[in-house]
């Protein structure tokens, strides 16, 4: 059985993938920009800066864009160029504050009359 021939490919597999999965960012220290530089440049866009802390040599914001849409980003700490975005606008937990409730009008059926006296109830006695 001839094994160099899957050897080379398992070798070129091995090689890709990690040049695929490498988001981090690798921007020497030395050249890396305040971060309050950062949060100037997002507030004059029209964003709502909440934190902005380093994860994997990035960068990474919380807050609100323009839109007023939750949004968490990686920007590069060097050049502030924007290296991942997600909108947190599907998460079922924020709907209930985002979205203001709308109430129906009750009927007449659902309203109580206006001496407190309810039809249909059971009474009940203590004894």
């Amino acid at each position: 059985m001839n094994i160099k021939p899957i050897v080379i490919s398992l070798s070129l597999v091995l090689m890709s993938g990690s040049a695929l999965a490498d988001d981090d960012c690798d921007d020497p220290v030395a050249q890396w920009q305040p971060r309050e530089n950062l949060r100037k440049q997002l507030e004059a866009e029209g964003w709502t800066v909440f934190r902005i802390k380093v994860d994997d040599g990035c960068y990474e914001v919380k807050g609100r864009d323009p839109n007023g849409r939750r949004v968490e980003a990686e920007y590069s700490p060097a050049t502030f160029e924007l290296k991942e975005m997600e909108r947190e606008d599907d998460d079922a937990d924020d709907d209930h504050r985002d979205k203001p409730k709308r109430y129906s009008e009750p009927t007449n059926e659902d309203r109580v009359p206006r001496k407190g006296i309810v039809k249909g109830r059971p009474s009940v006695t203590v004894e």
